[in-house]
């Protein structure tokens, strides 16, 4: 399994000190990893930045584990469910031109005005496009488990099953199974043989009292996000189910804690490989 780190980990620097892909991509470089995680939000000028990044990563010797898109299928309208549909269509051609075969996309937002339901039927007939034209440029799309209509291990197998494209399959976030009451562990298990991406990230439980950051569970636990390896996460546990379906795709540290984030991120990084070589 290969190293890289997600520049979503590095958010507050991209906010506070303008932090751009090239500034990121030499930070992966001094924490000695393999890869880089490429979002679509960071872009300041695709067109511009595109051959300047690939030959950034070509001098720093790192590849790119996943090109990351923060698409939306549940849309009222279909001119607003077309143009998501198209952002994932453009995703998988920066992937390719990126020389990485994943793209990670999410299901879609809940919304006042639509049903469960609708919403969830909408998501299914936007990745049977969406599929339709990864499987003709060769890219895997996968499903991040991110809110409420992917959030489980079961809801992303429903919506991975109900394309019925080998080119559909899930992005396993280690962390975010805890905000719907789901321990990673068994999602790690329930999931292994459709995971095409894995987001290493951790939290830790904060007391109900707590009135900072925090991320809010369904059953209205508060968690933090904490250095992978150092939560509540049991990642060896997540990396003994995926090397039992011999999982030869990255490992990507997501770090989204409240100190530096290049120190988090950093240690993470540390712990991820001590937990490899343990292993």
């Amino acid at each position: 399994m290969k190293t890289s780190v997600s520049m979503y980990s590095l958010h507050k620097y991209t906010v506070n000190e303008n932090l751009d892909v090239f500034g990121f991509i030499d930070y992966a470089s001094s924490i000695g990893l393999e890869g880089v995680e490429l979002l679509d939000m960071y872009w300041k000028d695709v067109e511009q930045e595109l051959p300047k990044v690939k030959s950034l990563l070509a001098e720093r010797n790192l590849m790119v584990s996943a090109y990351d898109i923060s698409n939306n299928f549940v849309r009222t309208s279909e001119d607003e469910r077309k143009m998501e549909i198209q952002k994932v269509y453009n995703g998988i051609d920066i992937a390719k031109k990126l020389n990485t075969n994943v793209v990670r996309i999410f299901s879609g937002d809940l919304c006042e005005s639509v049903s469960f339901v609708q919403g969830k039927s909408w998501i299914i007939e936007c990745l049977k496009e969406c599929a339709t034209y990864a499987e003709e440029q060769g890219v895997i799309l996968a499903i991040e488990n991110h809110g409420y209509f992917a959030g489980r291990s079961e809801q992303v197998i429903e919506l991975i099953e109900a394309v019925g494209s080998n080119h559909v399959r899930c992005t396993l976030d280690t962390g975010n199974f805890l905000l719907v009451d789901e321990e990673a562990s068994h999602a790690a298990t329930a999931l292994k043989k459709y995971v095409a991406h894995v987001h290493f990230k951790d939290f830790v439980n904060v007391g109900k009292d707590n009135e900072g950051h925090f991320f809010l569970s369904l059953s209205g636990d508060k968690f933090l996000g904490t250095i992978a390896g150092e939560g509540k996460v049991d990642l060896h546990h997540v990396i003994h189910e995926l090397k039992s379906v011999n999982y030869q795709g990255w490992l990507s540290v997501e770090y989204e804690g409240t100190d530096d984030p290049k120190v988090g991120a950093g240690k993470s990084v540390d712990n991820l490989k001590q937990i490899l070589q343990a292993m």
